[in-house]
């Protein structure tokens, strides 16, 4: 059985206004001890329901570069995974040894939260570093086995210009896999509130559909292949933790705000770090079989490969609406298997909330 950890690590030192996660923020050093102790009792609680040590282990957050290199080897000792040890990290946390003590301890993938080259658009969105470049070259230079940079776009006040020159800054430094992200505007932040009262200047449906289109084809010359809605990686960087996710594999969740997905399909939720550090246990259900089908659209579609439809049962798609996705050209459809298409990817929230609704048809009808 192929599966992955998840580590959240919940400390931030401000909220980014685009921000929903459940996260702890301030200057305060986090807890580290505490911590430490809360992830190696999630791993005792979950870890004689999976088989094996796992495949892959992912520190998110939340800023996982805030603690130390030493409590991430800690983790990483009890868990044992076999393959891949990912750590999101801002460039601000990266300098003196932190680089040469992640390798040290065996992180061999770093994901450098960038999100934008452009200083005015980084003090927009609540960014606190000056200097992406800089901690792409020393990440670059560091010796991980592979990296990637997230790139957002989409942002309140940027054009095509500014995402272009954020591409080329990227670039330049030859990265093996890039993850981007279109602005999402969660009600209950800071760009909701604005958003509610119309405040916030961000592209209109047109020209986030070019910086979409753009950044494909860009990253596309530049070697760097689209196999996720959002990934892109040359031959060999793909991310194989997060496939995990898109092909319904098991995943254990570890620490606050964790979710996992237990081999036996029983889905759970760990509380925020305040009740999960007092030892309150996590909300577990089972999904039914309509939930687990539209899971399966959820995530299954996101990747090039697409979703074989035997994954939906007992559910089916409607006919009429997977034949209107095809005719439509968003939706690619042979022999029990669907993907989408170059035009579906920009696009494919829209194709998969069809698909649902078209569960429910199929189930009701």
């Amino acid at each position: 059985m192929t599966w992955g950890a998840y580590v959240h690590v919940p400390w931030c030192r401000v909220r980014c206004p685009y921000c929903a996660f459940e996260i702890v923020t301030g200057d305060a050093a986090p807890p580290e001890a505490a911590f430490l102790d809360g992830v190696l009792a999630d791993l005792a609680r979950w870890r004689p329901v999976f088989d094996g040590p796992p495949g892959t282990l992912y520190f998110g957050g939340g800023t996982p570069s805030r603690v130390s290199v030493r409590t991430l080897a800690s983790i990483a000792e009890a868990v044992k995974p076999t393959g891949s040890i990912t750590v999101e990290a801002n460039p601000e946390d990266l300098g003196g040894t932190w680089l040469a003590d992640a390798r040290a301890a065996g992180i061999d993938r770093l994901s450098l939260g960038v999100q934008t080259l452009q200083p005015d658009l980084l003090r927009r969105v609540g960014r606190a570093h000056h200097d992406g470049r800089g901690a792409i070259e020393a990440v670059a230079s560091a010796g991980f086995a592979s990296w990637s940079v997230d790139l957002m776009f989409g942002l309140p006040g940027q054009d095509r210009a500014a995402l272009d020159r954020d591409l080329a800054g990227i670039l330049a430094y030859d990265p093996p896999h890039v993850s981007i992200y279109g602005l999402t505007i969660e009600p209950e932040t800071g760009y909701g509130r604005l958003d509610a009262r119309r405040a916030l200047p961000v592209p209109e449906a047109d020209a986030w559909r070019d910086m979409y289109d753009g950044i494909v084809a860009t990253l596309g010359a530049a070697g760097l292949e689209r196999y996720e809605v959002s990934n892109f990686a040359k031959p060999g960087h793909r991310s194989t933790h997060n496939a995990l996710y898109w092909t319904g594999a098991p995943y254990m969740g570890l620490g606050p705000s964790a979710h996992g997905l237990a081999p036996d399909g029983r889905r759970w939720a760990n509380p925020p770090f305040a009740a999960w550090r007092s030892g309150e246990p996590p909300e577990i259900e089972t999904p039914d079989p309509a939930q687990r089908a539209t899971d399966a659209l959820v995530s299954g579609l996101r990747g090039v490969e697409g979703l074989d439809l035997a994954r939906l049962a007992p559910f089916a798609t409607d006919p009429r609406t997977l034949r209107q996705l095809v005719t439509a050209g968003l939706l690619a459809h042979e022999d029990g298997h669907i993907r989408l298409t170059a035009a579906g990817f920009p696009v494919a929230d829209a194709v998969v909330r069809a698909l649902a609704r078209g569960l429910v048809a199929a189930r009701t009808g």
